[in-house]
């Protein structure tokens, strides 16, 4: 009898690969035949997973899109009775990637945000990973603030969170400091009164 593969098992472990390798060197350091041994799969197991290496990249950037906000929906189903700036405070918190043991993921986030600009493949994942940001934040700046503005607010705090990720990779800011200035534009944005 014929074994059984699991596809969506397969692909998500050749994405698992992917990110390891796109951590230790970047996304130009992910070649099919590295995916396919940190994967422990067979090269042909790869491409009958995927016909490109870019359709692989479009679902490793998927992957770990979906491990982030599974992260950010298990932090606020854990607090149920939260105001709209509790859920906001966390769900920007996590979505930031400060914390130590994020800073792999962030590692491999960024890279797939500097392959986009070349990549519109990537770029729309992307584009569209924002706008449902976006969204939610829109909503939660709305009921918590009664902002004139609330869309744009949401597009401020989602650059702020971007940029401190980048901040603390780079060692221009430690984590603590990062979360100090997320938290201090939250409090900000709390204080101003409605236009």
């Amino acid at each position: 009898m014929p074994k059984q593969v699991d596809h969506e098992g397969r692909r998500r472990q050749i994405a698992d690969a992917v990110c390891q390798l796109a951590d230790e060197s970047g996304l130009e350091g992910v070649t099919l035949r590295d995916v396919a041994a940190r994967a422990e799969v067979s090269m042909g197991a790869v491409q009958r997973c995927f016909g490109t290496k870019e359709e692989m990249l479009v679902f490793a950037l998927g992957h770990i899109g979906a491990r982030i906000a599974a992260r950010v929906t298990a932090r606020l189903v854990a607090s149920p009775a939260q105001s709209a700036r509790t859920a906001l405070g966390h769900a920007t918190a996590e979505i930031s990637l400060l914390q130590e043991e994020q800073r792999a993921e962030a590692r491999v986030w960024l890279a797939f945000v500097a392959q986009a600009v070349v990549s519109p493949p990537l770029a729309e994942i992307l584009r569209t990973n924002y706008a449902d940001l976006q969204a939610v934040f829109t909503r939660l700046i709305g009921e918590a603030t009664g902002s004139a503005d609330p869309d744009r607010e949401a597009r401020t705090l989602l650059a702020l969170t971007d940029g401190l990720t980048t901040h603390v990779l780079i060692g221009h800011l430690s984590p603590a400091a990062a979360l100090d200035v997320l938290d201090g534009h939250l409090g900000r944005l709390w204080r101003e009164p409605a236009a």
